[in-house]
């Protein structure tokens, strides 16, 4: 893991178009990374290693930033059935490492970029695939406070929309609210009270990112919720730039 680049070549965003990717891809241009491509794993079911929801938003989001964007779309990863998740996790790697292959191939890839948080389980993944790629990874987000990334994020100007909840306190009507200062102080009480994540790096909740310094033209959603009893998402029905 590192904080610059070491080798000479093009980086891959993993993307998601969620905060957390986001901010890396945001750092990782800040820094003056040559990002040539984002790469989004799309999957039609649970995951133990990929966000999950309305991820086919990633590209509105990558024409507004001007980065190509590679789209990967393996079968059902069957996670809900899974009975052992390292193998799993390992698996669920396989086709992201396939596509980067491919990319290095074409633009003999330097590293990429990942918006870890805490999450060990992922990071030891990707950190072992880019050993066996060997390139680098830019994890900017990793092991930092999680309540100074989400104002850092606020600060630089990105808007963050809530696409799904799954965890005590969170009812419906976080779907589609703004991750602002206010819904900070809100899931600062709610860490208090439940142990909810600030940054739902615990599945608590996703995200995906609207507007933000690093985009040309902000994205405007619409869309209707579902909702289980305890737990929810918003099926996004149009989406445009503005």
């Amino acid at each position: 893991m590192t904080d610059d680049a070491t080798r000479d070549g093009a980086w891959v965003s993993l993307f998601s178009g969620g905060k957390d990717s986001s901010w890396a891809l945001y750092r990782a241009l800040e820094s003056g990374l040559p990002v040539e491509r984002l790469l989004t794993v799309h999957t039609t079911g649970d995951s133990y290693m990929y966000h999950v929801p309305e991820t086919e938003l990633a590209g509105l989001a990558a024409e507004s930033i001007g980065i190509p964007l590679v789209e990967v779309e393996p079968d059902d990863f069957r996670a809900a059935d899974a009975v052992d998740s390292a193998a799993q996790g390992d698996a669920e790697l396989e086709p992201m490492e396939a596509a980067l292959r491919d990319l290095d191939a074409d633009l003999s890839v330097a590293g990429v970029t990942a918006g870890a948080v805490e999450s060990e389980y992922q990071t030891s993944r990707i950190e072992a695939m880019c050993d066996r790629l060997g390139i680098d990874l830019f994890a900017p987000l990793w092991q930092r406070d999680p309540m100074t990334l989400a104002e850092e994020m606020l600060d630089a100007g990105f808007e963050v929309t809530i696409l799904q909840v799954a965890a005590a306190g969170l009812d419906e009507s976080w779907l589609g609210r703004s991750l602002d200062r206010d819904a900070l102080a809100d899931l600062a009480d709610l860490h208090d009270e439940y142990g909810v994540h600030v940054l739902g790096e615990g599945g608590e909740f996703e995200t995906f990112v609207t507007n933000g310094p690093h985009m040309d033209r902000g994205i405007e959603l619409e869309y209707d919720t579902e909702w289980s009893g305890n737990r929810g998402r918003i099926r996004v029905t149009d989406a445009r730039l503005d």
